[in-house]
């Protein structure tokens, strides 16, 4: 559909392959993605560079929707071939991801940073030899239980009431994005940061 550009901006949502892991905590990322996507009449259906993406256009830019097929801990393998491919710089690299210190339904704007503790991110922040990249985290509530072990927990499901909160904070979030490179980060900031259902 189209070849290198620099105006082309790739959105990466992060989560688990596999029907068993579609609706936890830790695929808020894939699940944002798949609601952006289908805003955007795109198919994310070509299985390449260890994910599965799609390509669209959005007001006059050029869009790569990726969804990395290599499990959470190695996202950062699917977007660095798919953004060294298409040359698309950090910058313009815009993650999607679940966050545990955010309540669920809530969406917190960064233009770069640590990994904070996240798995894909580290992955991704390894990979690209970069923090800067804009991310948008989506609040999955954090442990009930101290002593619960972390990966049991982002790998549980929503109780229906989280449910129904994160529902619209994962169509928020792909807006965030568009926002994002439309507008830049401080804006998308300015008007997603603290977003409550």
């Amino acid at each position: 559909m189209f070849g290198k550009s620099s105006d082309t901006w790739l959105i990466v949502g992060l989560g688990n392959p596999g029907k068993e892991y579609a609706r936890t905590r830790h695929n808020a990322g894939f699940r944002a993605i798949d609601y952006l996507a289908e805003s955007l009449g795109c198919k994310i259906d070509k299985l390449k560079f260890q994910g599965l993406y799609g390509q669209t256009t959005y007001r006059g830019k050029k869009l790569l929707l990726l969804k990395p097929q290599t499990f959470m801990n190695n996202s950062g393998h699917s977007a660095l071939q798919l953004s060294a491919y298409f040359h698309i710089p950090p910058q313009k690299i815009i993650v999607l991801f679940d966050d545990i210190s955010l309540e669920p339904g809530r969406l917190r704007i960064r233009a770069e940073g640590s990994a904070g503790g996240h798995n894909g991110i580290k992955s991704i922040i390894s990979e690209l030899g970069s923090q800067d990249f804009p991310r948008v985290k989506i609040g999955v509530g954090a442990k009930p239980h101290p002593e619960q072990d972390l990966a049991d927990w982002v790998l549980s499901n929503f109780s229906a009431n989280e449910e129904k909160a994160l529902s619209a904070a994962l169509e928020k979030a792909g807006e965030a994005a568009l926002c994002i490179i439309e507008k830049g980060v401080p804006e998308s900031a300015n008007r997603f940061n603290g977003f409550r259902p």
